[in-house]
């Protein structure tokens, strides 16, 4: 059994990314710190696993895919380095048409970008894109330092940070719809719209296109400032367990001690003041502070029941949601070919590769309902607790990108990350429905690329419950709180408690791969305590 110390400066529950941020700034202040996580493995749903009986010895990011909102201020401060690799592509969008059928793969050539757009599409939706990547740029770059401060209100943000002509533009995009938002370009193809609602409007919601907030989500994954992306998401090289442990790492050097297998059963309250936690088997730390690095509501059910302010309790159960993914990671044996790519274009691979219903139309097929129908149709199925029937996929394979994954064998790690789909099936369970649904997903998969479904070799599929039970997420909510809430509405830093703080995807800035949380949070322990 682990040495467990007595006592502790700060006690942080859960190591996950934005954990062990706070690990490395707190400890390099001098403070003594103890990291407790429930898993035998760090990093929360930031992890590079080995998942596949059939494939043992191929790595695959089960949670979290990519890397991309993390701010570069950031690594500067912690001085820590994590090698990332570019994405060229960085999207793709087929359809399941034969050779020459509209697709458009978005890289570094802008150039061939805007020549598929008007080849496939029109020179309407060539300027509504370079309208949006213009504006979101401007965004982009007004809110960064918003990131790295405790939130205010909306319009706070906006008068603090925001260039006056874009102010009202960024109040009603963050409290609006992405289908609204992006109606305002003058998009002709409803597939464009489709995927851009999607992929950084919807993911990780528990939201419909035309749903408040949604916008907001839109923004937080277009904030991608690292160096050399571009405005586009990284791969983590190694998978993104490299993230945790260069974090892990720098931690530990500044002398913060990492328990893993360690769940905490209680926070303890004395005085009207956290006083440390009680582990699942009894053993005891005390601290000056309590950092609840795991999801919001886990944190509020440690603490004994009245202790929080109402107002605090009230407001984040009027909030809470549960999560609406379903994460297929696989192991193939080979690389799927995309029908409707002709001889000789560039590696779709690296790429989001989005698979989106009403795609079929544009490849001539007949009775397919437009795109923004079919997204709306398939929020209808997940609300009546129906699983859709074509949901949307973004289907990711990294490793000819990130060859240090393979194995042996020469195995890929791909993954379908398909949203939306109820928590529950009504009226029935997800061990009843999940082998057939997985079948309907490679079936979806295999229109566009046939064949994928003989490269299977093996699936770990993670359900919204099964992603709540591996990585310990209430409601399998990959953002803990829903990211259709923004800035001062998500769970406080200081949580009321004296001594209590939190600082996890559920706090401001948004739910990702971020970082930001543990920087603020412990920031605000420091001056708090007076060390800063």
């Amino acid at each position: 059994m682990t040495t467990l110390p007595l006592r502790s400066d700060v006690v942080i529950i859960g190591a996950g990314h934005n954990g062990l941020v706070s690990a490395i700034l707190l400890a390099r202040a001098g403070l003594s710190v103890t990291v407790l996580e429930a898993a035998n493995v760090i990093g929360g749903a930031t992890r590079t696993e080995r998942p596949f009986p059939a494939a043992p010895g191929l790595g695959q990011s089960t949670g979290s895919y990519l890397l991309g909102l993390m701010p570069p201020e950031l690594l500067r401060t912690l001085d820590v380095d994590i090698p990332v690799l570019r994405r060229d592509p960085h999207y793709f969008l087929p359809t399941p048409g034969p050779a020459g059928s509209p697709h458009l793969l978005f890289g570094r050539d802008q150039a061939a970008t805007r020549a598929q757009l008007e080849r496939f599409f029109s020179r309407r939706d060539v300027a509504a894109d370079e309208q949006l990547a213009v504006e979101i740029a401007a965004l982009r770059s007004d809110l960064a330092p918003a990131w790295l401060e405790e939130p205010g209100t909306v319009e706070e943000i906006a008068d603090r940070h925001i260039r006056p002509q874009l102010q009202s533009t960024f109040v009603d995009l963050v409290r609006g719809s992405v289908a609204d938002y992006l109606a305002r370009f003058g998009f002709k193809s409803e597939l464009l719209m489709s995927m851009y609602a999607v992929t950084d409007g919807l993911s990780g919601l528990n939201a419909g296109p035309d749903d408040p907030g949604t916008g907001h989500n839109f923004l937080v994954h277009n904030m991608c400032r690292l160096p050399g992306s571009d405005g586009t998401w990284m791969i983590a090289e190694g998978g993104m367990g490299t993230v945790s442990r260069v974090f892990a790492d720098a931690a530990r050097a500044a002398g913060a001690q990492i328990l893993t297998d360690a769940p905490v059963a209680s926070v303890t309250v004395d005085g009207g003041a956290a006083s440390g936690v009680v582990l699942a088997d009894g053993r005891s730390i005390a601290a000056r502070v309590v950092l609840g690095s795991c999801d919001p509501y886990r944190l509020i059910d440690l603490v004994p029941s009245g202790t929080l302010p109402s107002s605090l309790t009230d407001h984040m159960a009027s909030v809470r949601k549960t999560g609406t993914t379903l994460k297929i990671n696989m192991a193939l044996r080979g690389l799927p070919r995309f029908s409707c790519l002709p001889a000789g274009s560039p590696s779709p691979f690296g790429s989001t590769i989005h698979l989106l219903p009403g795609s079929a139309g544009l490849a001539g097929v007949p009775g397919t309902d437009s795109p923004m129908a079919a997204l709306r149709a398939m929020w209808a199925d997940v609300q009546a607790g129906r699983l859709p029937e074509e949901p949307t996929i973004e289907w990711y394979l990294h490793t000819t990108v990130d060859p240090s994954l393979r194995d042996a064998e020469g195995h890929h790690s791909s993954a379908l990350f398909v949203q939306s789909v109820p928590y529950q099936p009504a009226g029935s369970t997800w061990e009843a429905e999940l082998p057939g649904y997985v079948d309907k997903m490679l079936d979806i998969a295999e229109r566009y690329a046939p064949g994928t479904r003989d490269l299977v070799v093996d699936t770990m599929p993670l359900t919204p419950p099964g992603i709540e039970e591996h990585f310990g997420i209430t409601g399998g909510h990959i953002h803990h709180v829903d990211n259709t809430v923004a800035f001062n509405e998500r769970m406080p830093y200081f949580t009321g408690l004296d001594g209590l703080y939190a600082g996890s995807a559920g706090t401001h800035p948004a739910g990702s791969v971020i970082g930001a949380a543990g920087h603020n949070v412990a920031k605000r322990i420091l001056k708090d305590l007076g060390v800063a």
